[in-house]
Protein backbone atom coordinates (compact mmCIF):
# COMPACT_ATOMS: atom_id res chain seq x y z
CA UNK A 1 0.00 0.00 0.00
CA UNK A 2 2.71 2.04 1.11
CA UNK A 3 4.63 1.61 -1.95
CA UNK A 4 1.56 2.58 -3.83
CA UNK A 5 1.25 5.76 -2.50
CA UNK A 6 5.16 6.83 -3.19
CA UNK A 7 4.79 5.51 -6.87
CA UNK A 8 1.51 7.67 -7.02
CA UNK A 9 3.37 10.89 -5.48
CA UNK A 10 6.36 10.62 -8.08
CA UNK A 11 3.67 10.57 -10.88
CA UNK A 12 2.71 13.23 -10.06
CA UNK A 13 6.06 15.23 -9.55
CA UNK A 14 6.09 14.21 -12.96
CA UNK A 15 2.63 15.54 -13.74
CA UNK A 16 3.52 18.78 -12.33
CA UNK A 17 5.64 20.15 -15.31
CA UNK A 18 2.10 19.80 -17.73
CA UNK A 19 0.62 22.93 -15.95
CA UNK A 20 3.17 25.06 -15.91
CA UNK A 21 4.30 24.52 -19.46
CA UNK A 22 0.75 24.46 -21.06
CA UNK A 23 0.30 27.59 -19.87
CA UNK A 24 3.68 29.04 -21.30
CA UNK A 25 2.33 27.52 -24.83
CA UNK A 26 -0.97 29.37 -24.17
CA UNK A 27 0.55 32.86 -23.53
CA UNK A 28 3.14 32.58 -26.59
CA UNK A 29 0.66 32.21 -28.77
CA UNK A 30 0.03 28.19 -29.62
CA UNK A 31 -3.26 27.40 -30.33
CA UNK A 32 -4.48 25.15 -27.09
CA UNK A 33 -6.16 21.64 -30.07
CA UNK A 34 -2.06 21.42 -30.66
CA UNK A 35 -0.80 21.55 -26.95
CA UNK A 36 -3.47 18.56 -26.59
CA UNK A 37 -3.27 16.57 -29.61
CA UNK A 38 0.85 17.32 -30.27
CA UNK A 39 1.14 15.39 -26.66
CA UNK A 40 -0.44 12.03 -27.56
CA UNK A 41 1.35 11.95 -31.15
CA UNK A 42 4.18 12.31 -29.54
CA UNK A 43 3.12 9.55 -26.96
CA UNK A 44 2.56 7.71 -29.68
CA UNK A 45 5.81 6.90 -31.39
CA UNK A 46 7.68 7.00 -28.11
CA UNK A 47 6.03 4.15 -26.45
CA UNK A 48 6.04 2.71 -29.99
CA UNK A 49 9.74 2.79 -29.52
CA UNK A 50 9.99 2.24 -26.17
CA UNK A 51 8.26 -1.24 -26.50
CA UNK A 52 9.93 -2.33 -29.54
CA UNK A 53 13.27 -1.91 -27.59
CA UNK A 54 12.25 -3.23 -24.20
CA UNK A 55 10.20 -5.97 -25.46
CA UNK A 56 10.56 -6.53 -29.12
CA UNK A 57 8.75 -6.19 -32.52
CA UNK A 58 6.30 -9.12 -31.66
CA UNK A 59 5.65 -8.35 -28.16
CA UNK A 60 3.79 -5.18 -29.65
CA UNK A 61 2.13 -7.08 -32.98
CA UNK A 62 0.60 -8.44 -29.75
CA UNK A 63 -1.01 -5.53 -28.41
CA UNK A 64 -2.07 -3.92 -31.40
CA UNK A 65 -4.13 -7.43 -31.53
CA UNK A 66 -5.93 -6.41 -28.34
CA UNK A 67 -6.14 -2.74 -28.92
CA UNK A 68 -7.97 -4.21 -32.76
CA UNK A 69 -9.96 -7.18 -31.35
CA UNK A 70 -11.29 -5.23 -28.52
CA UNK A 71 -11.44 -1.52 -30.61
CA UNK A 72 -14.90 -0.23 -29.70
CA UNK A 73 -13.70 -0.37 -25.83
CA UNK A 74 -10.16 1.44 -26.41
CA UNK A 75 -11.78 4.21 -28.56
CA UNK A 76 -14.39 4.55 -25.61
CA UNK A 77 -12.00 4.28 -23.03
CA UNK A 78 -9.30 6.79 -25.05
CA UNK A 79 -11.49 8.87 -25.83
CA UNK A 80 -12.74 9.82 -22.28
CA UNK A 81 -9.51 9.14 -20.26
CA UNK A 82 -6.97 10.81 -22.76
CA UNK A 83 -9.30 12.95 -24.99
CA UNK A 84 -11.55 14.63 -23.43
CA UNK A 85 -9.52 14.71 -20.72
CA UNK A 86 -6.29 16.80 -21.82
CA UNK A 87 -8.63 18.56 -24.55
CA UNK A 88 -10.81 20.52 -21.79
CA UNK A 89 -7.72 20.97 -19.50
CA UNK A 90 -5.43 23.26 -22.18
CA UNK A 91 -8.86 24.78 -23.73
CA UNK A 92 -8.48 25.63 -19.90
CA UNK A 93 -5.29 26.47 -19.96
CA UNK A 94 -6.24 28.91 -22.89
CA UNK A 95 -8.55 30.75 -21.08
CA UNK A 96 -8.04 31.23 -17.21
CA UNK A 97 -4.61 31.85 -15.05
CA UNK A 98 -2.44 28.44 -14.79
CA UNK A 99 -3.08 28.96 -10.70
CA UNK A 100 -6.70 28.69 -11.67
CA UNK A 101 -6.10 25.10 -14.08
CA UNK A 102 -4.05 23.75 -11.58
CA UNK A 103 -6.13 24.50 -8.35
CA UNK A 104 -9.40 23.25 -9.52
CA UNK A 105 -7.99 20.02 -11.26
CA UNK A 106 -7.68 18.76 -8.08
CA UNK A 107 -11.38 18.40 -7.50
CA UNK A 108 -10.04 14.69 -9.12
CA UNK A 109 -9.12 13.86 -5.76
CA UNK A 110 -13.18 13.88 -4.75
CA UNK A 111 -14.25 13.17 -8.42
CA UNK A 112 -12.64 9.53 -7.90
CA UNK A 113 -14.98 8.46 -5.16
CA UNK A 114 -18.00 9.46 -6.59
CA UNK A 115 -17.09 7.93 -9.89
CA UNK A 116 -16.85 4.26 -8.00
CA UNK A 117 -19.75 5.03 -6.51
CA UNK A 118 -21.74 5.29 -9.77
CA UNK A 119 -20.23 2.73 -11.29
CA UNK A 120 -21.16 0.74 -7.89
CA UNK A 121 -17.96 0.07 -5.96
CA UNK A 122 -17.94 0.47 -2.28
CA UNK A 123 -15.54 2.96 -1.33
CA UNK A 124 -15.13 2.87 2.68
CA UNK A 125 -16.26 6.08 4.11
CA UNK A 126 -12.69 6.68 6.09
CA UNK A 127 -11.52 6.74 2.25
CA UNK A 128 -13.96 9.26 1.05
CA UNK A 129 -13.02 11.11 4.24
CA UNK A 130 -9.44 10.93 3.26
CA UNK A 131 -10.04 12.48 0.03
CA UNK A 132 -12.23 15.80 1.77
CA UNK A 133 -9.59 16.08 3.89
CA UNK A 134 -6.77 16.75 0.89
CA UNK A 135 -9.50 18.72 -0.62
CA UNK A 136 -9.96 20.73 1.73
CA UNK A 137 -6.43 21.41 2.50
CA UNK A 138 -5.74 22.30 -1.36
CA UNK A 139 -8.88 25.03 -1.39
CA UNK A 140 -6.67 26.74 1.25
CA UNK A 141 -3.39 26.81 -0.71
CA UNK A 142 -5.32 28.19 -3.29
CA UNK A 143 -6.27 31.56 -0.31
CA UNK A 144 -2.49 32.02 -0.42
CA UNK A 145 -2.57 33.03 -4.02
CA UNK A 146 -3.07 36.92 -4.55
CA UNK A 147 -4.35 36.69 -7.73
CA UNK A 148 -7.48 34.39 -6.54
CA UNK A 149 -10.22 36.61 -6.92
CA UNK A 150 -12.15 34.68 -10.10
CA UNK A 151 -13.55 36.58 -13.10
CA UNK A 152 -16.67 35.08 -14.32
CA UNK A 153 -14.63 34.39 -17.68
CA UNK A 154 -12.50 32.29 -15.33
CA UNK A 155 -15.39 29.96 -14.21
CA UNK A 156 -16.66 29.56 -17.66
CA UNK A 157 -13.76 28.81 -19.63
CA UNK A 158 -11.59 27.62 -16.94
CA UNK A 159 -13.04 25.99 -13.97
CA UNK A 160 -16.23 24.32 -15.42
CA UNK A 161 -14.04 22.91 -18.17
CA UNK A 162 -11.12 21.48 -16.02
CA UNK A 163 -14.23 20.23 -13.77
CA UNK A 164 -15.18 18.40 -16.42
CA UNK A 165 -11.94 16.85 -17.30
CA UNK A 166 -11.98 15.70 -13.35
CA UNK A 167 -14.39 13.78 -14.19
CA UNK A 168 -13.29 12.20 -17.27
CA UNK A 169 -9.90 11.06 -16.41
CA UNK A 170 -10.73 8.67 -13.55
CA UNK A 171 -13.58 7.31 -15.52
CA UNK A 172 -11.27 6.60 -18.27
CA UNK A 173 -8.73 4.93 -16.03
CA UNK A 174 -11.59 2.94 -14.29
CA UNK A 175 -12.74 1.39 -17.80
CA UNK A 176 -9.24 0.15 -18.04
CA UNK A 177 -8.93 -1.22 -14.65
CA UNK A 178 -12.38 -2.49 -15.02
CA UNK A 179 -10.76 -4.69 -18.18
CA UNK A 180 -8.15 -5.81 -16.63
CA UNK A 181 -9.31 -7.19 -13.51
CA UNK A 182 -12.78 -8.04 -14.51
CA UNK A 183 -14.98 -6.97 -12.22
CA UNK A 184 -17.66 -5.28 -13.82
CA UNK A 185 -20.14 -6.89 -15.95
CA UNK A 186 -21.12 -4.13 -18.57
CA UNK A 187 -17.20 -4.67 -19.36
CA UNK A 188 -15.30 -7.30 -21.56
CA UNK A 189 -12.70 -8.67 -19.07
CA UNK A 190 -9.23 -8.39 -21.10
CA UNK A 191 -7.59 -11.65 -19.59
CA UNK A 192 -4.11 -10.93 -20.73
CA UNK A 193 -0.41 -10.40 -19.42
CA UNK A 194 -0.13 -7.25 -21.55
CA UNK A 195 -2.11 -5.02 -19.39
CA UNK A 196 0.16 -5.70 -16.72
CA UNK A 197 2.66 -3.19 -18.64
CA UNK A 198 2.31 -0.18 -17.49
CA UNK A 199 3.44 1.38 -20.75
CA UNK A 200 1.68 -1.22 -22.96
CA UNK A 201 -1.58 0.16 -21.18
CA UNK A 202 -0.61 3.38 -21.91
CA UNK A 203 -0.18 2.96 -25.49
CA UNK A 204 -3.61 1.13 -26.11
CA UNK A 205 -5.52 3.91 -24.54
CA UNK A 206 -2.73 6.07 -26.14
CA UNK A 207 -4.38 4.34 -29.95
CA UNK A 208 -7.93 5.15 -28.42
CA UNK A 209 -7.92 8.85 -28.21
CA UNK A 210 -6.18 9.22 -31.59
CA UNK A 211 -9.16 9.16 -33.75
CA UNK A 212 -10.55 11.78 -31.10
CA UNK A 213 -7.84 14.14 -31.62
CA UNK A 214 -8.00 13.70 -35.72
CA UNK A 215 -11.69 14.66 -35.38
CA UNK A 216 -11.21 17.71 -33.13
CA UNK A 217 -8.27 18.90 -35.69
CA UNK A 218 -10.53 18.90 -38.09
CA UNK A 219 -13.73 20.39 -36.50
CA UNK A 220 -11.45 23.04 -35.02
CA UNK A 221 -8.86 23.40 -38.01
CA UNK A 222 -6.46 25.54 -36.32
CA UNK A 223 -3.13 27.49 -37.53
CA UNK A 224 0.00 25.67 -37.84
CA UNK A 225 1.70 24.90 -34.51
CA UNK A 226 4.58 27.21 -33.04
CA UNK A 227 8.25 26.05 -33.26
CA UNK A 228 8.28 26.38 -29.30
CA UNK A 229 5.14 24.61 -28.85
CA UNK A 230 6.65 22.01 -31.17
CA UNK A 231 9.37 21.61 -28.36
CA UNK A 232 7.10 22.10 -25.12
CA UNK A 233 4.24 19.51 -26.17
CA UNK A 234 7.62 16.90 -26.65
CA UNK A 235 8.53 17.72 -22.87
CA UNK A 236 5.13 17.35 -21.60
CA UNK A 237 4.96 13.87 -24.08
CA UNK A 238 7.78 12.46 -22.21
CA UNK A 239 7.99 13.87 -18.71
CA UNK A 240 3.43 13.72 -17.75
CA UNK A 241 2.94 11.68 -20.82
CA UNK A 242 4.93 8.33 -21.08
CA UNK A 243 7.29 8.79 -17.82
CA UNK A 244 4.25 10.17 -15.16
CA UNK A 245 1.30 8.20 -16.77
CA UNK A 246 3.20 4.80 -16.87
CA UNK A 247 4.48 5.42 -12.99
CA UNK A 248 0.76 5.68 -12.53
CA UNK A 249 -0.54 2.93 -13.93
CA UNK A 250 1.28 0.79 -12.39
CA UNK A 251 -0.04 2.08 -9.15
CA UNK A 252 -3.56 2.22 -10.13
CA UNK A 253 -3.95 -0.97 -11.67
CA UNK A 254 -2.03 -2.96 -9.26
CA UNK A 255 -5.13 -3.28 -6.94
CA UNK A 256 -9.03 -3.36 -7.73
CA UNK A 257 -9.92 -2.26 -4.28
CA UNK A 258 -11.76 1.35 -4.57
CA UNK A 259 -9.92 2.12 -1.63
CA UNK A 260 -6.52 1.82 -2.57
CA UNK A 261 -7.93 3.01 -5.95
CA UNK A 262 -9.28 6.27 -4.55
CA UNK A 263 -5.97 6.40 -2.44
CA UNK A 264 -3.42 6.47 -5.19
CA UNK A 265 -5.39 8.94 -7.30
CA UNK A 266 -5.43 10.91 -4.34
CA UNK A 267 -1.83 11.04 -4.32
CA UNK A 268 -2.30 13.40 -7.78
CA UNK A 269 -2.52 16.72 -5.05
CA UNK A 270 0.83 16.50 -4.86
CA UNK A 271 0.92 18.06 -7.70
CA UNK A 272 -0.19 21.68 -6.17
CA UNK A 273 2.76 21.22 -3.40
CA UNK A 274 5.77 20.10 -6.39
CA UNK A 275 4.11 22.75 -8.91
CA UNK A 276 4.60 25.50 -5.71
CA UNK A 277 8.39 24.20 -4.83
CA UNK A 278 9.10 24.39 -8.79
CA UNK A 279 7.86 27.85 -8.85
CA UNK A 280 9.56 28.78 -5.31
CA UNK A 281 13.19 27.59 -6.42
CA UNK A 282 12.79 28.00 -10.03
CA UNK A 283 10.71 30.76 -11.27
CA UNK A 284 11.54 33.10 -7.42
CA UNK A 285 7.98 32.89 -6.26
CA UNK A 286 6.69 33.33 -2.82
CA UNK A 287 6.52 31.26 0.19
CA UNK A 288 2.93 30.25 1.11
CA UNK A 289 1.25 32.74 3.66
CA UNK A 290 -0.27 30.76 7.10
CA UNK A 291 -3.41 29.43 5.19
CA UNK A 292 -1.51 27.91 2.73
CA UNK A 293 1.15 26.04 4.81
CA UNK A 294 -1.98 24.86 6.67
CA UNK A 295 -3.31 23.71 3.43
CA UNK A 296 -0.10 22.08 2.74
CA UNK A 297 0.28 20.15 6.08
CA UNK A 298 -3.94 18.81 5.99
CA UNK A 299 -2.48 17.69 2.21
CA UNK A 300 0.54 15.19 3.79
CA UNK A 301 -2.07 14.06 6.79
CA UNK A 302 -4.33 12.75 4.32
CA UNK A 303 -1.81 11.48 2.00
CA UNK A 304 -0.41 10.03 5.59
CA UNK A 305 -3.97 8.53 6.47
CA UNK A 306 -4.28 6.92 2.95
CA UNK A 307 -1.09 4.86 3.46
CA UNK A 308 -1.61 3.99 7.21
CA UNK A 309 -5.66 2.77 6.47
CA UNK A 310 -5.70 -0.40 4.62
CA UNK A 311 -8.69 -1.47 2.65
Amino acid sequence: MIRLILLGLLSAAFFSATFILNRSMSLSGGHWVWSSSLRFFYMFFLLVILITINRGADYLRDVIKIFVKNSIFWLIAGSIGFGTFYSLLCYAADHAPGWVVAGTWQITVIATPIVLLLFKEKVPRYGVFFSFLIFFGILLIQFYNKESELAVKHILYGVIPVVIAAFAYPTGNQLLNFAKHGNHTLIPHLDSPILRDAPSCVLLMTLGSIPFWALLLIIVTPPLPLKSQLINTGIVAVSSGVIATSIFYKARNASKSPYIISAVDATQSGEVIFSLAGEILLLNGVLPNLTGGIGIIIIVVGIVGYSLRTA
